[in-house]
């Protein structure tokens, strides 16, 4: 019931030579019930990381990084989410506003099932 899901547009980061593909639909989800610590972004082509919301949050403000996962504001209004594996390195570039949407709905959520 309180799974929060929201669909966002990011921009995929690729080398210079390569086509811009524009924006692509992106899935972020939390599910407090399951794990209240962590959020999940799901890329196109069923690519699903899950890391730490606080991860998230640090990194909208200053550079982060956990693991597999680095997050990073990108001047004023742009934040990075880079996503390691043993296939490459994945370069995603949000709208700041987005997340920080996000992240407020992923508190609410977990407010709701505290109460």
């Amino acid at each position: 019931m309180s799974v929060v899901e929201q669909y966002a547009r990011a921009h995929i980061v690729t080398d210079e030579d390569a086509e811009d593909p524009g924006a692509v639909p992106v899935i972020l989800s939390y599910d407090p019930d399951t794990d209240p610590q962590s959020v999940q972004v799901v890329l196109p082509g069923a690519d699903e990381w899950t890391f730490s919301r606080a991860l998230l949050e640090q990194g909208l403000r200053a550079p982060a990084e956990s693991g597999a996962v680095r997050v990073w504001p990108c001047g004023r209004v742009q934040s990075v989410v880079e996503f390691h594996s043993p296939e490459g390195v994945s370069v995603v570039q949000f709208d700041t506003k987005t997340l920080l949407r996000f992240l407020r709905t992923t508190y609410m959520a977990s407010e709701l099932v505290t109460h």
